[in-house]
């Protein structure tokens, strides 16, 4: 268990929200580990409470070749759910600039570099794609499939936490499941260490009890004032759906927006056969 004072201690040790050096030569030694634990304690989570995994995907990445020729890629790693530890942002962000001035025989040297060293700081197994510019720029930019429930006419007057929110749908029998796939953009939330605003879109596909579609985007929308890293506010979104309203099948999967040109995905889901091997959606504002 992490204590208050000692995850007060860790945050303040991280180089997000500090000023900082760019070393342009391999460092392994810049990437940062955060324990999960920090904030999973405070959701009493189960070994086996979900599947899933993090999708970060690095816009900024460039080396040379041994001939000292530039190389430039966009990077795709797969961090498994149940490592110890995350990789503190910023700490990955210098890290992978390190790159900018090494040089390097080939990409699968980068690529077996980058997968030692991630396992090394997350205590897991680590998966990591290159992808060249023009096999990326193939993917298309979509919304996030399902019922979007943005255009919901809807009051609103909370922006802080608040899971009490959720509820199901009130005209609907006990014993009448239905199985549904909704998505929103209005998802916001904050860095737990420097408070500048995180945007996302998310998922949530069920099989359950119908949930109300205005309680759940008022639900949502209450991370607006929510300090929290992006891996631990899916889990929080998935763990609040799961005790609140009890569906049988849960997975919950959003997209952040890119800062420092790295993006993160988390998803979370109660079965594995809910989790694609390989996910290759991309939003309009990724």
């Amino acid at each position: 268990m992490t204590s208050a004072k000692q995850s007060d201690v860790l945050l303040s040790q991280l180089k997000l929200g500090q000023a900082t050096e760019y070393n342009d030569q391999y460092d392994a030694s810049l990437l940062q580990s955060v324990p999960r634990s920090l904030m999973r304690d405070t959701l009493s989570l189960s070994d086996d409470a979900f599947v899933g995994h993090d999708i970060w995907t690095a816009f900024e990445l460039s080396w040379l070749t041994k001939k000292g020729k530039p190389q430039v890629a966009i990077a795709e790693f797969y961090f498994a759910v149940n490592s110890p530890n995350l990789v503190e942002s910023k700490s990955f962000k210098l890290y992978l600039n390190s790159f900018n001035q090494t040089k390097l025989a080939n990409q699968d040297e980068l690529q077996k570099i980058m997968q030692r060293d991630l396992k090394k700081a997350s205590g897991g197994e680590v998966s990591v794609i290159l992808y060249s510019l023009a096999e990326f720029g193939k993917r298309p930019l979509s919304a996030l499939a399902g019922t979007c429930i943005d255009d919901l006419d809807i009051n609103v007057s909370e922006y802080n936490y608040a899971p009490e929110l959720l509820k199901h749908q009130a005209d609907i029998h006990d014993d009448e499941l239905v199985e549904e796939t909704l998505s929103s953009d209005l998802l916001k939330s904050n860095c737990l260490v420097t408070g500048q605003p995180d945007w996302a879109s998310v998922q949530i596909y069920y099989q359950g009890k119908a949930i109300d579609h205005a309680a759940l985007l008022r639900y949502l929308i209450s991370f607006r004032g929510h300090n929290e890293f992006h891996e631990h506010c899916v889990e929080r979104i998935y763990c609040d759906i799961k005790s609140r309203l009890k569906p049988q099948k849960l997975r919950v999967y959003a997209r952040f927006t890119r800062r420092g040109g790295l993006d993160i995905n988390p998803i979370r889901a109660s079965h594995q056969a809910l989790i694609s091997e390989r996910l290759t959606e991309r939003t309009p504002r990724q």
